[in-house]
Formats: C-alpha cells, sequence, structure tokens
C-alpha cells in the first residue's frame, strides 16, 4: 500500500516553518550562503535483515559525497509507524524535507531509492513540487529511480548478470521478483526481462502487484522444461515480500506455485541494495541534481 501524499498539509507545515525562521528571504537574499545536503527516500523496511541494505547505500552515498550532510525519510506511513512502536523514528519526505527547511539547509537534492518511477516516485514529486513552490529552499531537485533510462536499463542488466549466483548452471533459471504497479511506469518489468533475455534467455521478471505475473512466469519456464530455479528479489531490500511472497511456505508463495509445478527452488534472500552494482547507478543519479547547486 503506497502513501498518499497530502500537499496541503506539505504547505501548511512549510509555511509554519518559513514564517518562524525567515529562512525563506534570508537565503534568498544572500546568495553567498549555500548549505547542501542529501535526502535518501525509500519505500522502507521494518525487517531487521533489511537495514544492511540501507546501510550498504548509507555507506556508499556518504563515500561519493563526503562533504554532504545526508538525511532519509521513508514514504510508507505504515513502516514508519512499525518502526516507531520498535523505538524507530524515521520521517516522511514531508517532514524530512520541513526539518531542512528548518536546519538552514538551501539546496538539496532529494533521491529516490525506488526501482521504478512508479506511484511512490511520483508522489514524491508532488512533494518536491510542493517545496520548490513555497520557496522554502533556494533549490530543491529530485533524482531518477533505478531505471529511468534506456543507460539505466542496460546497467541494471549487466547488474543483474553479475550478481546472479556463481554455482547456477547454463540450463537453470533466474527469476527475478519486482513489486509491480498499477502505475504505467509497470511496464520497465518487462521491458527489462526482453532486454536480460536477450543475454541470457532463461532469465525471467515477474511481479507481486502487477505484470508478468507469477502465473506467466511459470507457463514459459515449462515450455522450457526448465527443472530448477533461483528466486532472487528485484527489490532493493529482502523484506516481507521476499521472505514470504517468494521464498514462504504459504500456497499462494513463488516457491510453493514452482515447486508444485516440478521446478525446484532456491531462493536467494538479498535486496539490490545489497550489491554495489546497483547502489553505483543510483548513486551516481545523485550527481544530476547536484550538478545545478554549482
Amino acid at each position: 500500500m503506497r502513501t498518499k501524499t497530502s500537499v496541503g498539509i506539505v504547505m501548511l507545515l512549510l509555511c509554519v516553518v518559513i514564517s518562524t525562521n525567515g529562512l525563506a528571504s534570508a537565503g534568498h537574499g544572500n546568495q553567498a550562503i549555500k548549505k547542501v545536503g542529501i535526502l535518501l527516500v525509500a519505500f522502507g523496511s521494518s525487517e531487521a535483515s533489511a537495514q544492511v541494505s540501507f546501510e550498504n547505500i548509507d555507506n556508499k552515498v556518504k563515500a561519493a559525497y563526503p562533504d554532504i550532510p545526508v538525511r532519509w525519510a521513508y514514504t510508507s506511513h505504515i513502516i514508519r509507524e512499525k518502526l516507531a512502536k520498535q523505538g524507530k523514528h524515521l520521517d516522511s519526505p514531508e517532514v524530512a524535507l520541513a526539518k531542512m527547511v528548518d536546519e538552514k539547509f538551501t539546496h538539496v537534492a532529494v533521491q529516490s531509492l525506488h526501482t521504478i518511477g512508479g506511484a511512490e516516485y511520483h508522489d514524491l514529486r508532488k512533494t518536491v513540487g510542493a517545496f520548490k513552490s513555497l520557496g522554502g529552499f533556494q533549490k530543491v531537485i529530485l533524482g531518477y529511480p533505478l531505471m529511468a533510462s534506456q543507460e539505466d536499463m542496460v546497467r541494471t542488466v549487466d547488474a543483474i548478470l553479475a550478481t546472479i549466483p556463481k554455482e547456477r548452471k547454463e540450463n537453470e533459471a533466474i527469476v527475478l521478483m519486482g513489486h509491480g504497479t498499477h502505475h504505467p511506469s509497470n511496464a520497465f518489468y518487462a521491458a527489462l526481462m526482453f532486454q536480460l533475455q536477450l543475454k541470457d534467455p532463461n532469465i525471467f521478471v515477474g511481479t507481486v502487484e502487477g505484470y508478468p505475473e507469477v502465473d506467466l512466469v511459470k507457463e514459459l519456464m515449462l515450455k522450457k522444461k526448465i527443472k530448477k530455479t533461483y528466486l532472487m528479489p528485484f527489490m532493493s531490500v529482502a523484506g516481507d515480500h521476499a521472505k514470504n511472497d517468494m521464498a514462504g511456505d504459504e500456497e499462494d508463495s513463488w516457491k510453493s506455485i514452482l515447486t508444485k509445478a516440478g521446478i525446484e527452488c532456491v531462493p536467494v534472500l538479498k535486496g539490490t541494495a545489497e550489491f554495489d552494482e546497483f547502489v553505483d547507478i543510483w548513486v551516481d543519479h545523485i550527481r544530476g541534481p547536484l550538478s545545478h547547486f554549482r
């Protein structure tokens, strides 16, 4: 379930912050004062094992941009509530940006850690747009998700090929589980499978909540008489979807569905953000917003 952004609440919150500290006029009146920040925005996860993915991103971003402060936000209010009950408090993008206004940041690169430019990403665009229109920063710019261009697609294909299990044999399959979305950008998943299969015809891409569905992936593998597959999450973290929908023991899990069809399944519970090959794409996307701050 995605979080719906309330632009009205964002505007009210930001107006209060600006009127309190007077940054809007002070920041624009003195162009010599510049304070640049990076806000990393993920859907989030309450799974403890998933935090390794976020730590890897955090470390790589700080290594690439050592002089720029880094902040975090999660778009999922459900995840934020779960974490709050555990004593861990993560901000929404709206609150995180309002706090950065209050901290007197003048230039902020907001980097999406989403896989595609789907519903979550476009909600984030609306939030960034609200802060642009109200003038809380001199500049606030949103960076692209993992796959936003053909160049990104090529890099993602290379990252997948570099991170599949070394023991996998040529006649064995790789099945990648994406999240999927009702948003038109869901088409990226089928496009990714097409480009992957140009390099390796036994790699398949499916989604939990979009197209291609697991039943289609199953039929494609049965036509090829594939007897064994590695199941890998095509999500930044190996969270609830990976552990339950992909690798769980319930009847409707991908492992159960494919096993029942006679295909041996080997789950690999690692999110894409655990691999530098994927993280490097997100990190490089931050350069886009930062290039406008010079």
